[in-house]
């Protein structure tokens, strides 16, 4: 059995733990235990708002919630000889919800919340429920769908080092600058009113408050990457930038398609992680290892039919032609998937959380021939309880009754 080292009660706030959980990146940050190599772990994590959302048909908490507090992560932990120019070697062996909260949930944020990969095309806020039955997943918000989980932490990495946080936190506020007013801004650059340092108290706590990484995007360090593929079984190379390592894990996902569109796009759950770790000396070095390198899970489910989608990099909206542009080629893969399934009686919203949630592969089939990429979007056939090849019949429309949660 693994020894549990970090523990979650889910009928406590995040902030009522006396092990502290972290929602920010700092090299500061103490270690909450240590590692050995050899030995499995298990690793309970919050869900990554930390219990702002509840398994209820309104979405206001989608609307409401304030995402400075996010994402609560697990760690850091220390692993024995680890040092700065290693690798940390994570072998990810399980994973699974907690007993006391079998579900998940999916969200689009509103536009002037965060937002989504299609917001201006969906900037309401909405919420799905999705319960779990074994490997497989439902939604009372989204009938007609059933699929198994790929289940995985979107967010796991190191502590980074002073030098790396100065320089992202330098080029992500360059960034800002160019157009500090956007809605959604930019970059989350450091807040320090809701940041939790984990162990750091008092005047230590909120000096380095004030210059930690928020955790929303992924960095060298690893972080916020969202890899479906980080399953039971993958193995994931970290660089190490300070004395430990100081791994930490959170935002477990049930099942995410590629790109996690909705931003709030995976099935969001509270859980465990079991992993065993190691180390490989002087490891940046001898393989040139900038940003994280991994092995993804030889247990994936079995899907032999898929629907794909293309998309070009050409502007929906003002018929603009982009050069190379594989953000607006996947984009426009999406909601071509998206126009299709409305077809078979799906909401716009419905369809937009089904290719956030359902185990769906994005590909950049071309990025060459200039001006237009193509970006692939595949659906799994199987995941419907009904047939949405094209025929000559026509696509035969679905009487769902029922929608995704919105605002009141």
């Amino acid at each position: 059995m693994p020894q549990t080292v970090f523990s979650v009660d889910l009928n406590k706030a995040p902030e009522d733990h006396a092990i502290k959980t972290h929602n920010r990146w700092h090299p500061d940050i103490p270690m909450v235990d240590h590692l050995k190599p050899g030995h499995t772990y298990r690793v309970e994590c919050h869900d990554w708002t930390g219990g702002q959302i509840g398994n209820n048909n309104s979405a206001n908490d989608v609307r409401d919630v304030d995402l400075t507090r996010v994402h609560y992560l697990s760690g850091p932990f220390g692993v024995d000889g680890a040092e700065p120019g290693d690798l940390l070697v994570v072998d990810i062996l399980d994973l699974g919800a907690k007993p006391d909260s079998e579900w998940g949930f999916n969200g689009l944020f509103a536009k002037e919340n965060g937002g989504g990969f299609l917001t201006e095309h969906y900037p309401e806020a909405s919420k799905s429920c999705w319960d779990f039955h074994g490997i497989y997943t439902t939604s009372r918000h989204i009938p007609g769908v059933r699929y198994p989980g790929i289940i995985h932490p979107g967010l796991i990495g190191c502590l980074p080092d002073h030098k790396l946080l100065a320089e992202a936190n330098r080029r992500e506020a360059e960034l800002v600058a160019t157009d500090p007013g956007r809605v959604p801004p930019l970059a989350a650059l450091p807040y320090s009113d809701t940041a939790l340092m984990g162990q750091m108290k008092g005047d230590a706590a909120r000096k380095a408050a004030a210059e930690a990484w928020r955790t929303v995007p992924p960095r060298e360090h690893g972080g916020n990457c969202d890899i479906k593929n980080l399953s039971r079984g993958s193995k994931v190379y970290f660089p190490v930038y300070v004395k430990g390592g100081g791994l930490s894990m959170g935002d477990i996902h049930f099942s995410q398609g590629d790109g996690e569109i909705t931003f709030c796009g995976a099935i969001e759950m509270a859980g465990w992680v079991d992993i065993s770790v190691d180390v490989i000396k002087g490891g940046m070095a001898k393989y040139g290892v900038i940003n994280p390198i991994f092995k993804p899970s030889p247990i994936d489910p079995h899907f032999d039919d898929y629907l794909i989608f293309e998309g070009i990099s050409v502007d929906e909206h003002t018929g603009e032609q982009y050069y190379l542009d594989a953000h607006v080629a996947y984009r426009r893969a999406c909601l071509n998937a998206i126009e299709y399934l409305k077809k078979f009686g799906y909401s716009g919203e419905q369809a937009y959380m089904i290719l956030g949630t359902a185990p769906v592969e994005g590909r950049i089939a071309g990025i060459v021939d200039i001006p237009n990429v193509c970006a692939t979007l595949a659906i799994p056939t199987a995941i419907f309880d009904f047939d949405i090849n094209p025929n000559a019949h026509g696509p035969k429309k679905q009487d769902f009754k029922a929608d995704v949660a919105k605002t009141t």
